[in-house]
């Protein structure tokens, strides 16, 4: 089991159909979130880096969070890192 639990939170909240607001949070422990499969397939990879306690680059520097977005033109975007 890993050893991190990663917060998610969403930054951008425009999905077309409506399933996300801004500030909503998701902590992901042992189950996925209640996520859209097509968010959840970009962010799934940072989301198992971390939950094993992996650093991501960002920029000119290492952080043990994330940003990505949804592939349908960045709709939603989201805001993943470490809680303990």
């Amino acid at each position: 089991m890993a050893k991190y639990k990663v917060k998610l939170t969403v930054t951008k909240a425009e999905c077309r159909c409506g399933y996300f607001r801004q500030g909503q949070e998701f902590v992901v422990d042992d189950l996925c979130p209640p996520v859209c499969h097509e968010l959840w397939n970009c962010a799934y990879p940072y989301v198992f880096a971390l939950k094993n306690g992996a650093e991501l680059d960002s920029g000119d520097t290492r952080k043990a969070s994330f940003d990505v977005a949804c592939p349908d033109g960045g709709r939603v975007v989201i805001h993943g890192e470490i809680i303990k």
